[in-house]
């Protein structure tokens, strides 16, 4: 009971460093929140054309004008070729197509008529080509068993407006789940350092050189009090997570009240679990309280930055990736892009990530395993002295 009143006494002294690590969730996980929003709203954009028709009598030439003035934008320019580069090296117009005198009926006489472009060489200018293109392809195919002019645009104009009706199946609320986890995913730094900025500072007074040495004259065994400071700091870990779960409520919405928000906020305790092993392995290895700090924004930091708390997995290289193998915050993460986009919650779909929890978890074990070991080996060092 000692050991856990004067735990906290300790933790209230540095209270303020757990609201500074919340302030900048808020604000940099809030921006990261919003600048990762996605819709799935499509908004066709149709490209700038300028047009040549140099057979404007014929009715397939102007029928091939008409399909690119419903599909295209038209620009008005002069038909100076001098003014025609212009507008296409300041990106006035995509695409410019010239249709050559005679179009129409060379055509008919199977003659291959070339119709001559200019391209800015952008995805726009793509999008017209692909257009023109497929205008192009049909023609050819109606003209080759058919020289009937009139049969030859109804069937063109018939195929070319058969549309496909497309449904979206998939009730994934994409912009939901895009905000729990890049909400999630930027809270892996603010729990990792509070974590282990606060355990650290906390922990390093009670292996102080004065009171290491009456503890161990005293009765208390060495197992029973890391026991007891493993304890104070479950709470303390714990009561972040609470914190954090409840900031995440207010930041993200009503998805956390689901199955797929519970293994959010599952995965975000399993985390803070194992940041809390890390916590207490490095409070038995560093005495310098000076340490701390830097040593906190190394791993916090460094694992935030390598396994995709700042920056997308999608946009890390593979060998950062496979470096960050190493670290518990590519589990974590991976578990959070892995919900982002997983259509069904169930036992099968779950089991990627119930295998990042085992990881996770085994890294907590492995990191208690050591810190006892360290704890003892040390402990006879100073029983020599």
């Amino acid at each position: 009971m000692t050991v856990f009143k004067t735990f906290w006494q300790v933790v209230n002294k540095y209270k303020a460093t757990v609201i500074l690590y919340t302030v900048l969730l808020i604000g940099f996980g809030g921006l990261n929140m919003a600048t990762n929003e996605t819709g799935t709203t499509f908004v066709a954009s149709k490209p700038d054309l300028f047009i040549v028709n140099e057979d404007k009598d014929d009715e397939l030439s102007n029928n091939l004008v008409k399909y690119l003035e419903d599909n295209t934008t038209i620009k008005e320019l002069d038909n100076d070729e001098e003014k025609i580069n212009d507008a296409i090296f300041y990106r006035d117009v995509n695409y410019v197509v010239y249709i050559p005198k005679n179009y129409g009926k060379d055509l008919l006489n199977d003659k291959h008529p070339e119709i001559k472009i200019k391209s800015t060489g952008d995805y726009q200018a793509s999008l017209a080509e692909m257009m023109l293109n497929r205008y192009l392809n049909i023609q050819n195919t109606f003209i080759s068993s058919n020289k009937n002019v009139d049969d030859i645009i109804v069937n063109i104009n018939e195929t070319l407006n058969k549309k496909t009706n497309i449904e979206v199946t998939s009730k994934l609320d994409t912009h939901a789940t895009t905000k729990a986890t890049s909400y999630f995913n930027f809270a892996s730094y603010s729990i990792m350092a509070a974590v282990i900025f606060i355990i650290c500072l906390v922990l390093s007074s009670f292996h102080e050189s004065g009171v290491n040495k009456r503890t161990i004259v005293s009765s208390m065994n060495y197992k029973k009090l890391n026991r007891n400071l493993l304890l104070s700091s479950l709470v303390y870990s714990f009561i972040v997570w609470v914190f954090y779960s409840v900031l995440g409520l207010i930041m993200v919405g009503d998805i956390l009240f689901s199955i797929r928000g519970i293994v959010y906020m599952l995965n975000c305790l399993i985390f803070t679990f194992t940041s809390l092993t890390i916590a207490l392995l490095i409070s038995t290895l560093i005495k310098n309280k000076d340490a701390v700090s830097g040593i906190v924004n190394v791993i916090a930091l460094g694992s935030a930055f390598l396994c995709g708390a700042f920056v997308p997995t999608k946009l890390l290289p593979d060998s950062v990736l496979t470096v960050a193998h190493a670290l518990p915050s590519y589990w974590y993460i991976n578990t959070n892009e892995l919900l982002s986009s997983m259509e069904v919650i169930n036992m099968s779909t779950l089991q990627p990530v119930i295998t990042n929890f085992i990881v996770l978890l085994g890294f907590g074990m492995v990191f208690i395993i050591i810190n006892n070991v360290a704890t003892y080996y040390k402990r006879n060092i100073v029983k020599k002295i």
